[in-house]
Parts: structure tokens; sequence; C-alpha cells
């Protein structure tokens, strides 16, 4: 055989070398492969993940399935199948030999330089006449449209989106605003070409005819539908306040708006409104680029209701060693300006900022207004009700992602709405096996990640209510796992330079199996180091059997 389709055989190492539960990254024809011992069986697979490249060696392994330490996607160490989100690729896997007490490890070439693979999909069909219309472009749309597929649907297939882009990653954008669309699109046209996965950009719903089963758009036009999908999103909120309408008052949703807020920073003034997620990013990704960073953040410290005062206390020394400044327990009350663009703020304690762009990072509402009039159920907020199967209360109508709300295990099964990328991924495969009839519940334990320059905090679960903490580590070194408390069990977990326990403890909320406070208290405050075996579970419990979280 010739060139990638040479197949390359090739000793790893002794049988007796690793022991069961055991990971390790080998070499194969000069490419890293993933080498795994579960059950006694010898498997072998791409060593990093497709979502961002997660070395998979040092996360998580049990019971036929490894989480990446980096964001928890998930993967079957027997197939290389998703098991779990984020992620749009499988991993390959590669044949295993046991000879003469020596392992072997046998692939193709081509297949080890590439250690991540699409699943297989279905094609369009023009006898079928079923058509999913989806309204959005992001994760949960994608993965809606890819699941379609890979399930066998041959119907038509059609996203919709009012940018003009193709789907992309929206999360970098705070993290690397230098980014372009192109440079984070997740499918080229060339792979919704190849799988009949129609996109229709700049095109704007307006109104859903639920009973004749029809979309309209701004531009005068409608479309019909089989199944619908609602994935729209939501938008940044405005802030409500004189001088709110200055030029240079922006906010973050585009590759367009980072652009243009790293224009309009770079060597200037700039002053930050929200001290959560997207304002915590976008102080860290300008911090070396602006003249001045200043930070107004109403409640106490950053992240103080998602990630408590722990972390937020953390995260904002590190971005005052990058000489950020913060102004805590205040709010901006007017903004003023010459010219028509912005100069200053006004603080609510007296408090004058000079600001020559101000970004504003203060919540998002969802894109659901069109909905008005519909009998399609929503919240206070104007999220979409959806239950466990994401089916909202009209048949034949779904929603997925941040426009939804749904119902969250780790709260006992009360609605809410979590706008992380993982869970909007999971939102949409969800949606998918439903319109297709094939029922299947939500299953997911939320899990999300925030970095800030070069540090990443991970985070786990849902922690709302949270009523105490238990801390493993030191915070002072910025090396911490900590557990947050509701009635005296764990609900979720959040980690810096402590991987991989965010991946565990999420295998295990996702095993529907409880941690106790005392069993967190119980856990050894340091990593294990090089022993190449997957840490030890809370209290020394066995690693979990992964089946659904019961609601």
């Amino acid at each position: 055989m010739e060139g990638g389709d040479t197949i390359i055989t090739q000793p790893v190492c002794q049988e007796d070398e690793m022991r069961d539960g055991e990971m390790r990254e080998v070499q194969v024809g000069g490419h890293p492969v993933l080498l795994v011992r579960d059950r006694l069986q010898f498997r072998a697979l791409g060593h990093k993940c497709p979502h961002a490249g997660g070395p998979l060696s040092k996360g998580y392994m049990v019971h036929g399935r490894v989480r990446c330490p980096w964001h928890g996607a998930c993967f079957s160490t027997h197939t290389g199948d998703i098991e779990e989100y984020p992620t749009l690729d499988c991993l390959r896997t590669f044949k295993v030999l046991i000879n003469d007490g020596k392992v072997y490890v046998s692939a193709k070439m081509k297949d080890l330089e590439s250690s991540h693979r699409v699943a297989p999909m279905s094609q369009r069909n023009p006898l079928n006449s079923q058509t999913v219309l989806i309204l959005g472009a992001g994760p949960a749309a994608l993965t809606c449209a890819e699941t379609l597929r890979q399930q066998g649907f041959t119907g038509r297939v059609l996203m919709v989106t009012r940018e003009n882009a193709l789907p992309y990653d929206r999360t970098k954008l705070s993290k690397e605003m230098e980014a372009t669309a192109e440079s984070i699109t997740l499918r080229p046209q060339s792979f919704l070409d190849e799988y009949n996965l129609e996109i229709w950009k700049q095109k704007e719903v307006v109104s859903v005819d639920t009973v004749g089963k029809t979309a309209q758009f701004s531009d005068g036009t409608c479309q019909d539908y089989s199944s619908l999908l609602i994935a729209t999103g939501s938008s940044p909120r405005q802030l409500q306040c004189p001088g709110a309408n200055l030029q240079n008052v922006c906010t973050l949703l585009t590759p367009e708006d980072a652009e243009k807020i790293l224009q309009l920073a770079t060597g200037k003034k700039v002053l930050i409104v929200g001290a959560s997620f997207i304002g915590m990013e976008v102080a860290a990704s300008l911090s070396d680029k602006a003249a001045s960073i200043q930070v107004v953040e109403r409640a106490e410290c950053p992240y103080h209701g998602a990630l408590g005062d722990q972390v937020g206390g953390v995260a904002m020394k590190m971005l005052q060693a990058q000489k950020v400044h913060f102004h805590m327990k205040t709010e901006v009350v007017e903004l003023h300006g010459e010219a028509g663009k912005v100069t200053q703020a006004i603080l609510s304690d007296g408090q004058t900022i000079p600001a020559d762009v101000v970004v504003l990072g203060i919540g998002v509402t969802p894109n659901s207004g069109f909905l008005q009039g519909t009998a399609i159920a929503m919240d206070r907020s104007g999220a979409i009700l959806v239950d466990r199967f994401m089916q909202t209360n009209v048949a034949s109508v779904f929603a997925a992602g941040d426009v939804a709300s749904f119902p969250v295990a780790l709260l006992g099964g009360k609605h809410a709405s979590i706008a992380h990328w993982q869970v909007a991924q999971a939102h949409g495969h969800v949606a998918a096996m439903n319109i297709l009839q094939q029922k299947t519940e939500l299953s997911t334990v939320p899990f999300f990640w925030t970095r800030l320059r070069k540090e990443s905090i991970r985070y786990a679960g849902c922690g709302v209510g949270y009523t105490e903490t238990v801390l493993k580590g030191d915070l002072s070194q910025k090396k911490f796992l900590i557990f947050y408390i509701k009635d005296g069990w764990v609900t979720a977990v959040a980690s810096l330079h402590f991987d991989p326990m965010v991946a565990v403890v999420a295998e295990i909320l996702y095993s529907g199996r409880r941690i106790s406070k005392q069993e967190a208290e119980e856990m050894p405050g340091k990593m294990p180091q090089g022993t190449g075996v997957a840490p030890t579970c809370p209290g020394g419990m066995p690693p979990p059997c992964p089946t659904e979280i019961k609601q």
C-alpha cells in the first residue's frame, strides 16, 4: 500500500506495564496516539479532543468513555463516538494487538495524521418532502442539523441566520478579539454542501405561524416546515441611562463587534461595564492593548452570582496584576460625550471615569420577540419553555440554546436558562433526536470555562442557590478546587490549575450519584502527579457508571 493508506504496526508497551484504568500517549508512526486500558481491555484512539485540542491522556476515563480535562467533551473508548459535548467530531480508533506480552497498535498513516473524524451522515433524498427549519446558526442549530443527518434523516435541513457568516465559535470573540469569522468558522461551506445542510444568511425571522407551520422573514419571504427548531440565541443587554446612545458604546456579539472594539480600544481609555464572563474576558484580552482599563460592577466582586467571591477575588487579582482597575459596588448612571462620542462615565458613587470606548457586559436577553402573539409558552424573561425533550408546548416546535428555559436536573427539575456552549450543543442533539421521534431525554451536566489571558477557570454543575463551599488547594497560589454545596450536597465545582478534577466531578454528577459535603471535605487537597491513572473520586468513591441523570 502507498501513501496515506500505508499501514503502520508498532509495539508501544509491554502488556504488564499499564494498570487497569490507565491512559498514556504513545507514538505510532511518529504520531501520538491515546492508549487506554479499561476493564483489562487495551484500546487506542485519537489523543486530543477535536474541540480545542485538549490532551485526553490528562482527562478522566471510566467504564468505556474518556472525558476531556479542558471542556468536558466525552468519547467512547470503543468507537470514538461523541458521548458528551462540546465537540463536533468523533475520535479515530485504531486496532490493538497483543503478541508475546507486547501491545501493538496498527493504523493507516492517513488516520494517524488526523486523530478526529466526522460521524457518517446521510444524504438528501429529493423524494423526502419533510423540512426541518432551524432558526439560528449557532452551536445548538448546527449540532441539530448534523445529528439529523447522522441519524439518517434525508429530508430538507435548513438553517436561517440574520448574520452574514457561517456557523462560528462565538466563545472565542471575547478571548481572542482579533479573530475573524473565517478563522473561527466551525464548518466550511463545502462541508455544508456535501451533506446538503442549507443555510440562509442575512435573513431575520419576524413571525411564526404555528398553525400553518410557516415562518416569515424580514425580506417578505416565508418558509414552510414539518418541524421547527428555534435556536435564535440571545442579544446583549443595553445600558439604560442618559448617554447610552453615544458613539463608541459597544456590545460584543459578532466578529464585526470584536473588530470594532479592538480598533477603538487600542491605545485608548476603556471602560467595561460588568464583571462577569464577557466583561472579564474582554478586560483580559485588551489588557496589553489599551492605554487603561476600568471595570465597573455593581456586585462585590467579579462573577459574584455565578462563581462566587472566592473565584471572583482570584480573578480580580489576576487582572489587577495586568493594571486593570476595578470599581465595585457601583454602577454607571450617566455617560457624557463630545461631538456625539462618549468621553466619560458618571458612577452612582459620584466618581467620574474618563473613557474613549465603553464595552457593555451586563447580561443578555433571549431573541424571542418574534414569537409574541403565538401559542408558544415563554417565561418572564422571554425564554421559551421546553421539556426534557426540548419540546415546546406546541406540536412540532422545539427550542434550544440560549433562547430556551429547560428543566435542570441539578436544580431538582426547576426551569432555568443556561447560556453556555456545551449546553447548547446538548440541546441541539436532543432536539434532533426527538424531531425524528427517537425519544431522548436531556441528561447533560453543564460544563463551561472562562479564560483570562492564559489562565483557564473550569466549572461543572449548577450551583444556583449554593449556601457554602468546600475549598481544596490554595487561592493565593491560583491552584484550587471549590465545591459548591446546597443542603449538604455538591451541586457544582470550579477549579484553576487542578485538572482533571472538574471532569471527574462532572462524570460523577452525570452518573446521578450525589457527592456529600463530607465526601468533598475528605478529598485530598493535592492532585496526584505522574501516575497515569485517573484520580480517586471524592470521598474515595468508586468511579461512576454513566447513566442518565434522574430528573
